[in-house]
């Protein structure tokens, strides 16, 4: 890396510095996150996530909301193929490099261009779910487009994320929930219920702190290949998914009873938000890495 990269990151005059502390990829959507040390921005975001989605037999998507079960099938990245895992299942192993037929689904209010992953996924995915399922993948010809209200002159192209490529999140935004929820007398919670891409923590000689990440302009982050710059455009409105534990499928109102009494956003009209949606403005096909180094400056509009 140079040293006028470096010194680019760490600039002093930023507002903030701060470091990746967590990498997530969530290879199908609804279905369990991946921890991982590194991944490809591509400018759908990070390189698989949200690249297969599951599907009801009308071709509409299925997630948690519906289906906390979900929560339990757990993903796992190899260098050939996905494998599934869930409990009282076998493995499926899905090919990476291997599609059936084209089909249409729907992503919320999107019809997009996917294909079909054939009928061994789709009947491990309806005996788990105990409802017909099947399992899609995106086309990649396929261009998704982010909301412009939110992007302005930047197309934004994402997968099968509820709309936007990235969701960006601090450390410090879930210790102050946390903090919250033990001083109810609630059990703290795991960043996993948030599903961010992106986990922002403290620097050395820096500090985040709540919801930095909601007042930010553009990410500036180091990388071997160059200079990678990701502008949060969205704060990310939440559902009740934040309400399930992803070790059990269970849900409990405690989280969004929690965000309700201080995270009631006016500007997605009083939505509870916890987190921000990104695009990618630079850096495509970089490598990000847990520990880079992160630099940003806020935001005054």
């Amino acid at each position: 890396m140079s040293d006028s990269l470096n010194h680019a990151t760490a600039n002093t005059s930023s507002d903030l510095a701060a470091v990746i502390s967590q990498l997530w990829v969530y290879p199908v959507k609804s279905c369990a996150g991946v921890s991982v040390q590194e991944a490809i921005l591509t400018e759908t975001g990070l390189e698989f996530d949200r690249a297969w989605m599951v599907v009801d037999a009308q071709g509409a998507f299925l997630t948690q909301r519906e289906l906390p079960r979900m929560a339990l099938i757990q993903p796992q990245l190899r260098y050939h193929d996905m494998v599934l895992r869930a409990p009282g299942m076998l493995a499926l192993h899905v090919a990476l490099d291997e599609v059936e037929g084209p089909v249409r689904v729907r992503v919320w209010d999107d019809e997009v261009a996917a294909y079909d992953m054939g009928a061994i996924a789709a009947q491990w995915f309806t005996d788990f779910l105990g409802t017909p399922a099947r399992l899609v993948r995106f086309d990649p010809e396929h261009k998704r487009v982010s909301s412009r209200q939110w992007t302005g002159d930047v197309e934004a192209l994402n997968q099968f994320s509820d709309g936007y490529p990235l969701l960006v999140l601090s450390e410090a935004s879930l210790d102050s929930l946390n903090a919250r929820l033990l001083a109810s007398g609630a059990a703290a919670v795991g960043m996993a219920r948030f599903r961010p891409n992106i986990v922002l923590g403290h620097a050395d000689g820096g500090e985040v702190g709540p919801h930095d990440e909601d007042r930010l302009d553009l990410l500036q982050i180091a990388t071997e290949q160059g200079a990678v710059q990701l502008k949060p455009v969205k704060p990310c409105p939440r559902c009740p998914i934040p309400n399930i534990d992803p070790a059990t499928a269970s849900s409990s109102p405690e989280v969004t009873d929690m965000l309700q009494t201080y995270r009631q956003d006016a500007r997605v009209n009083g939505a509870l938000t916890f987190g921000m949606n990104a695009i990618v403005l630079r850096g495509i096909d970089h490598l990000l890495r847990v520990g880079q180094k992160v630099s940003a400056n806020y935001r005054f509009d």
